[in-house]
C-alpha cells in the first residue's frame, strides 16, 4: 500500500501518517519527491484499515500496489531511481556511464593496462571478475581476494569506479570492502538468501537477470534486496538461453523498455554476454542506448585472444574507443549524453 500525500502536507501530517502506520502493526517508508511525499506500507496490507489512514489530514489517495514486487514497482514509486555509484558516476539519470573491462582479473599489469585504456577510451567505473562462476570446475576461476585487490589498486591508479561480482556471503562481504558496486549475476539472480544479504550491506548492487527468468522474476528478485532497506539497485539486462545457437544468447532489447514501464529501478544492458560474440557486442551496444539504457556493461580486454576466460566477447581496447564515439552520437540523438570522466 502506498499513502500519497497532498503538496500542501505539513510534516505534522506526513508524522501521523507515519504514526499510524506503526500503530497498526507495520513499518512506514517515507519517500520525499520534488512535489510530494509517498509512504510505503511494509508487510501484508489486507490487514490494514486504509478507509481510516485516508482520512487523515495531509492524505491525497490511498495506492494498493498491485504487482507481486511492491517496492520494485512504478505504483511504488513514480519518479526513476538514480543510483550513485561515485561522485559523477550515477545510473539511472539523462548521462549514461560505460562501465568496461575485461572478464576476469588476471595479472596486475593486465588490469592496470585494461583500467587505463578504458579510462582514455570513456569509461567512468571498471568492471572485472575477481570471483568467477564458470560452467566448468576445470576453468579459471578467478583470483578471490587478490583479484579485489588488484582492482582496488587500479581504482588508485585511475580514479575509475569498481563493479565485480559476488558468488556467495563471504564474497559479498569482501567485494563490499573493495568495490563500490557488488555485481550479482546471472546465476544467483534467485539466490534468496545472498539477495537479503547484499540488500542489507548497503552497497549499490548491479543484478543480472537470470538466463532463463522473466521480467516478473527479475523484479522479484530486486525486491529481495529493497526489502532489506537497501535502494540502491541498478537491473541488467544479459540476454537470455533460447533454442537458436546463432549466439551466446538471445539479448532481449525488449526488457528495457518494458522495466522502464513496470519500475523506477535503472537498467543497463550487457551486449557482451548478450550475445557472446566480439562482432555483435558493438551493434548491441549500439541499439541498447538507442532504447534507453541507463548503462551499458562491455567486456575489453588488452589482448582478448590472450584473456583467460570469455576472450571471444571481448572487445580490442581500439574497437571500444570506436563504440564510445559512437553512443556519444547516437545519446545525444534522443537528448542523453554519455558520463564523461572527471
Amino acid at each position: 500500500m502506498l499513502v500519497v500525500m497532498s503538496p500542501n502536507a505539513s510534516a505534522a501530517d506526513i508524522d501521523r501518517v507515519c504514526e499510524e502506520i506503526t500503530r497498526q502493526g507495520f513499518k512506514p517508508l517515507p519517500m520525499p519527491g520534488e512535489v510530494r511525499t509517498a509512504i510505503g506500507l511494509l508487510g501484508d496490507d489486507a490487514k490494514v484499515d486504509w478507509s481510516y489512514i485516508e482520512g487523515l489530514p495531509g492524505v491525497a489517495s490511498v495506492l494498493i500496489v498491485q504487482k507481486p514486487y511492491r517496492q520494485a514497482a512504478r505504483e511504488w514509486k513514480q519518479e526513476s531511481t538514480v543510483v550513485e555509484l561515485a561522485p559523477g558516476v550515477r545510473i539511472g539519470g539523462r548521462e549514461v556511464p560505460v562501465i568496461a573491462g575485461p572478464c576476469s582479473v588476471e595479472t596486475e599489469e593486465q588490469i592496470l593496462l585494461a583500467a587505463r585504456q578504458v579510462r582514455e577510451a570513456g569509461a567512468v567505473a571498471l568492471r572485472g571478475g575477481a570471483f568467477k562462476p564458470r560452467s566448468s570446475p576445470y576453468a579459471f576461476q578467478g583470483l578471490g581476494k587478490q583479484g579485489l585487490e588488484l582492482l582496488a589498486l587500479a581504482r588508485r591508479e585511475t580514479g575509475l569506479a569498481i563493479v565485480t561480482e559476488a558468488m556467495d556471503e563471504r564474497g559479498a562481504d569482501l567485494v563490499a570492502e573493495y568495490a563500490e558496486c557488488i555485481q550479482i549475476g546471472a546465476r544467483n539472480m534467485q539466490n534468496y538468501s545472498l539477495l537479503r544479504h547484499v540488500g542489507r550491506l548497503g552497497k549499490p548492487v548491479l543484478l543480472k537477470r537470470g538466463m532463463a527468468a522473466t521480467i516478473n522474476d527479475l523484479l522479484l528478485s530486486a525486491e529481495y534486496i529493497l526489502a532489506e532497506g537497501n535502494p540502491n539497485v541498478i537491473l541488467c539486462e544479459r540476454g537470455v538461453r533460447t533454442f537458436d545457437s546463432a549466439t551466446r544468447n538471445l539479448f532481449d532489447l525488449t526488457a528495457i523498455p518494458v522495466v522502464q514501464k513496470l519500475s523506477h529501478l535503472p537498467i543497463v544492458a550487457d551486449p557482451s554476454h548478450g550475445t557472446g560474440l566480439r562482432d555483435k557486442v558493438t551493434p548491441m551496444a549500439r541499439a541498447a542506448v538507442a532504447a534507453g539504457a541507463d548503462g551499458i556493461l562491455v567486456e575489453v580486454h588488452p589482448t582478448p585472444d590472450k584473456a583467460l576466460s570469455d576472450g571471444a566477447q571481448s572487445l580490442y581496447p581500439a574497437q571500444f574507443q570506436e563504440l564510445v564515439q559512437q553512443l556519444r552520437t547516437i545519446a545525444a540523438a534522443i537528448d542523453r549524453s554519455i558520463t564523461a570522466n572527471a
